[in-house]
Formats: structure tokens, sequence, C-alpha cells
């Protein structure tokens, strides 16, 4: 397993932007499936992206597609993910995650066996 530990969240007005990172440790992270997660306050965790292991292959839920990125840097062992256009109801915990497979025609079925400790989002309105 890797050990994931994600930065760059917080407090953003309607429209702007925020980089999260997700900084992994261990020798085989470019062998992993990396994606994003993100709970609200009362809602359940919901899936936000993911990055197939080369950085060749992108996923987005409908909610964030056009909006977010999702990028990977494998020689520094990280995964960014650029939020722009924010909306408040983008406010959420958002919690990395690493994967060894992702069904490829529903994505967010994907079952990480690593999860970061999450960073929270708020965007204000």
């Amino acid at each position: 397993q890797v050990q994931l530990v994600e930065s760059g969240g917080g407090l953003v007005q309607a429209g702007g932007s925020l980089r999260l990172s997700c900084a992994a440790s261990g020798r085989t992270f470019s062998t992993y499936i990396m994606g994003w997660f993100r709970q609200a306050p009362g809602k359940e965790r919901e899936f936000v992206a993911a990055i197939g292991s080369s950085g060749g292959t992108t996923y987005y839920a409908d909610s964030v597609k056009g909006r977010f990125t999702l990028s990977r840097d494998n020689a520094k062992n990280t995964v960014y993910l650029q939020m722009n256009s924010l909306k408040p109801e983008d406010t959420a915990v958002y919690y990395c995650a690493a994967a060894r497979w992702i069904p490829a025609i529903k994505p967010s079925a994907m079952t990480p066996e690593s999860w970061g400790q999450g960073t929270q989002v708020t965007v204000s309105s």
C-alpha cells in the first residue's frame, strides 16, 4: 500500500480556483490508479475524478467535468487536482485515494486500497 497526504484545501469564493495535491510514499506510486473523492456534511462520499497509472486516461464525475483537471507527476509521486470555477456545492472534505483497478464503464465504482486523511475545501457564495 501507499501512504497518501493531501494538501491545498482552503476557503475560496465562488468562481475561484484551488489546486489540491496528494503526495504518496513508496516506490510503487506509478503502478496505482489515483483518484479523488469528496464528502459534504450529511452526504455520502462521492467520486470526483481518477487518473490512470501513466496519466494518459482521466475520468471525471459529471458534476466537475470541464471545471476540474486531474494530473500526476510520477517522478514526484504526486497527483494534482486543479479546481476552477468553484461553486458552493463543491464544499466538502476531499480525499485522495489509490487503487489497483478501475472499471472504465463506471469509474465511480473504483475501490481504493489506500486513502489520505482528507483536506477541507470551502466555497463561499
